[in-house]
């Protein structure tokens, strides 16, 4: 594992060509270029989609590209140009390690950029498919987009307050999760090349993501036959477990055990419900959940947000107040943990990967690249392609 200026870059003698655009791909490609990966990113002439998802803009492009773009060089390459296609072949076969793709189904195929078809070039290669439905089955040839995925996945369904119609969770779950997997799989196939020498081929998909996410929810359904529903700011299986309104905003509350939940009962002025037989256990809770919650949510609307936190606090009980995401980035844990990254050559910030080696979060090396801006340093002989 190296060390550089902007911290410790485990991936600094890798190069990954990176087919990909909009969320998933993107991301997998940036997690391995924080991480010290040369990122090359192909992008077709106009290039990728998001570049355009605003406003707001930042710096040249959409925020949303930016956020997921740096540490990476960008180059136009038009697939559909043979010549164009073998320079992409050649560069694939002198430098890539990985290639990761998730262009719309059976276009590598159609290229000759597949897996299967690069592993014969390269037999060392370590090739991801961020799929959308998967590899094989009736939907295998769909495409697929975050909130699609966040519906057909079930994800939706449990999402949103009983009674009301069904919402997308906010964050891109679905997208940014399947970038995670894909690294995941890219690492255990890394390290089977270690021992090996041979790469492979490692899928993943926005459609495993999603049922991924939805497992705890899947498991209990499985075991009873019942289900979920939206749970609104709460989970099944366990009460009290959700989001109050106060006086002045929202707090969320975990008393997830017997022991918790005896506390809250103080903390609220309410001890007999320690031995009320609608309440006495988890169990008996959630089944009475529907009373409970009228009794806890009349009783905390008496108060302001701090004025609770500080006696669940006091209390150990677990609680939160619910911030946006202005309280969130200003918020002094964000800033010990030093989550929000400044980007050399810019005057952009963005939140940083979530780990850290030996204390120190690995931190943006570069600011995204400009469409086309590496055209002519990766292919010397192309400068047409610039932009």
């Amino acid at each position: 594992m190296s060390n550089t200026a902007s911290g410790i870059s485990p991936f600094a003698q890798l190069t990954v060509v990176e087919l990909g655009h909009s969320v998933a791909a993107p991301f997998a490609g940036q997690i391995l270029g924080e991480l010290g990966a040369q990122v090359i990113k192909i992008e077709k002439r106009e290039g990728d989609d998001a570049r355009r998802w605003g406003p707001p803009f930042w710096e040249g492009a959409s925020a949303l590209f930016q956020t997921l773009n740096r540490n990476k060089q960008s180059v136009v390459c038009d697939l559909r140009s043979m010549q164009d296609r073998e320079a992409l072949l050649d560069l694939i076969r002198d430098r890539a390690d990985i290639v990761i793709q998730n262009l719309r189904p059976g276009h590598t195929e159609s290229l000759g950029l597949d897996g299967e078809s690069l592993l014969r070039i390269k037999p060392s290669l370590v090739y991801c498919n961020l799929g959308a439905f998967g590899r094989v089955g009736p939907l295998k040839d769909r495409p697929g987009y975050d909130p699609l995925m966040q519906a057909f996945g079930g994800i939706m369904s449990t999402t949103g307050e009983p009674g009301r119609p069904s919402v997308r969770v906010g964050a891109s779950l679905v997208d940014m999760g399947t970038g995670m997997w894909a690294v995941i799989g890219i690492l255990a196939a890394l390290r089977e090349r270690e021992a090996t020498g041979k790469g492979c081929v490692v899928d993943v998909s926005l459609y495993e993501t999603a049922t991924t996410w939805v497992s705890l929810l899947s498991a209990q359904y499985l075991a009873s036959g019942q289900l979920a529903g939206k749970q609104g700011s709460g989970a099944p299986g366990i009460a009290p477990y959700k989001a109050y309104a106060t006086r002045d905003g929202e707090v969320v509350i975990a008393a997830g055990s017997d022991g918790l939940f005896r506390s809250l009962a103080e903390v609220v002025g309410r001890p007999q419900w320690r031995e009320d037989p609608r309440f006495v256990d988890n169990p008996s809770r959630v089944a009475n959940q529907l009373e409970l919650y009228a009794l806890l949510d009349a009783l905390i609307a008496e108060h302001d947000t701090a004025w609770w936190v500080e006696r669940l606090e006091a209390a150990g009980i677990p609680c939160s107040p619910v911030q946006n995401l202005a309280q969130m980035l200003a918020h002094p844990q964000t800033e010990a943990l030093e989550l929000l990254q400044p980007v050399p050559g810019s005057e952009m910030r963005f939140v940083g990967l979530p780990m850290s080696f030996d204390g120190v979060r690995p931190a943006p090396r570069s600011a995204p690249p400009a469409l086309g801006e590496h055209t002519a340093e990766v292919f010397p002989n192309m400068a047409r392609l610039k932009p």
